[in-house]
């Protein structure tokens, strides 16, 4: 199949739908298919190698707790009718198909690709949406665009199904298992001395709790002095200064903010992890950092909110915790850091099920799932 995958967000800008994406046309072209990402780049990155730059020109705005980076150009709609007539897809993938303006442009003209199906895949989770609220007369026009919907976790599916019902279909994201799974990896340089290490990935924006886990990690500091805590994501100076302000306040000595880690260089940081920590306090539609470091065989401490609840069973891959409790969250760190036994146990229960989440396995199941779209097409079901 030619299947074109379509994002709203700059690709040149690392963030977890267009690292979904980039995964799965791997994966897909692993699987034989001919897939081709469709999205706009302001880093001015050319066409080419299955990637289609649709537009260099590209806004930021704050939305729903993070910075959207998506493409209003003027000239956007002309240029993908120029792709979708030139193209000849079987398929087109929308990934948050309801953002503007990329995806929205795609299912106005999708006439123009008569025999390709149209999927959206749903990645957000928020408790509300008035974008959703207040558009959905306007939106609705553009979902009954969509031949069939997935949902990355159930959290996503309940959160979509209230503005937008429809029959969605759980398919959650992805890893590469092997690569982090590698037995042969070893730890950056300055933390291969086996010190207890607790590890954080992520952006640093408020939901994503870091303030909690450094105030956590002052209770852990007390009782195992040697335990340091990497914080590693795509930050710069003026991100993370609140928090080296608030980590200086709180006296911690062996806390270091790492910054942007190289794709191919984070399974290292998660092979140099005692324990993993996600302190978020809402909003995750899923939990692929957590994956990652089941894969790597290392437990998990995580928050029990939707989504990361759906990929940790509490005391068996890790432990679950309430947000915004820096005690309690500090309690669960130290129960990993001093049981080296329980380390092993849940870190073996962590890879067995990182496992079934390996992109080509995924990809199999998006696969299967345009196959049963494309044949309800056929028999005269289009649209949701």
């Amino acid at each position: 199949m030619r299947i074109a995958l379509v994002s709203p967000y700059d690709f040149a800008v690392p963030g977890g739908v267009n690292n979904h994406i980039a995964h799965l046309a791997r994966s897909l072209q692993r699987l034989g298919h001919e897939a081709h990402i469709i999205a706009p780049a302001s880093d001015g990155r050319t066409s080419g190698d299955g990637f289609i730059n649709a537009s260099a020109s590209v806004i930021a705005f704050p939305f729903a707790g993070s910075i959207a980076r998506i493409t209003l150009s003027p000239r956007l709609y002309r240029r993908i009718k120029a792709i979708l007539q030139s193209g000849a897809y079987d398929v087109l993938h929308l990934h948050e198909p309801l953002t503007p303006a990329l995806p929205l442009a795609v299912l106005r003209h999708r006439d123009l690709v008569p025999q390709a199906i149209a999927v959206g895949t749903f990645h957000a989770y928020r408790e509300v949406s008035r974008t959703y609220y207040y558009g959905k007369p306007l939106l609705r026009r553009f979902f009954k665009r969509l031949d069939g919907c997935i949902a990355v976790s159930e959290a996503a599916r309940q959160y979509h199904m209230r503005y937008f019902p429809a029959d969605y279909v759980v398919i959650p994201n992805g890893i590469d298992y092997a690569r982090f799974a590698d037995p042969e990896l070893r730890p950056p340089e300055p933390f291969a001395d086996g010190r207890p290490t607790v590890l954080f990935v992520g952006r640093l924006e408020r939901r994503k709790g870091l303030r909690y886990l450094l105030e956590a990690f002052a209770r852990v500091q007390a009782r195992c002095p040697e335990a340091r805590l990497l914080v590693v994501g795509a930050f710069g100076r003026a991100e993370k200064a609140p928090y080296v302000a608030q980590a200086w306040a709180l006296r911690l000595r062996n806390v270091r903010f790492i910054g942007y880690v190289p794709d191919e260089e984070l399974p290292r940081y998660y092979r140099a992890a005692t324990v993993f920590c996600a302190p978020s306090i809402g909003m995750e539609s899923f939990g692929i950092v957590l994956l990652e470091a089941m894969a790597a065989g290392v437990p998990v401490v995580a928050t029990d909110i939707p989504g990361y609840n759906e990929v940790v069973e509490n005391g068996v891959q890790g432990f679950l915790v309430p947000p915004e409790d820096p005690e309690a969250l500090a309690d669960a760190l130290l129960r990993v850091l001093r049981d080296p036994a329980l380390r092993s146990w849940m870190g073996e229960a962590g890879r067995r099920r990182a496992r079934s989440y390996d992109w080509d396995e995924i990809a199999r199941r998006v696969v299967d799932f345009y196959h049963e779209v494309g044949e309800q097409v056929r028999r005269g079901a289009r649209g949701v």
